[in-house]
């Protein structure tokens, strides 16, 4: 799930997702959107389709419990300063 597998693709891992993310993540945004941005610029994966909203939150959830995003003032989430 985290990372590619027999059953899941490149595409689909949650840390290529979340890479994709942090890379939509210039400014600090909102969920919805961030989502909004992420389905206009994302490729659809090659057999499996888009993204689901649910997908796409738990790619946010790693990403947030790996610290590398944290909630700015204003309900917004941004980049994380990591050192």
């Amino acid at each position: 799930m985290l990372l590619p597998t027999k059953g899941i693709s490149a595409e689909r891992a949650l840390m290529t997702i979340g890479s994709e993310i942090l890379d939509e993540m210039r400014t600090p945004m909102s969920v919805s959107a961030l989502w909004e941005r992420y389905n206009r610029n994302s490729q659809p994966a090659h057999e499996s389709g888009r993204i689901t909203f649910d997908w796409f939150s738990l790619a946010l959830a790693t990403l947030y419990a790996l610290h590398l995003i944290e909630w700015a003032p204003g309900e917004y989430l941004r980049r994380a300063d990591v050192p």
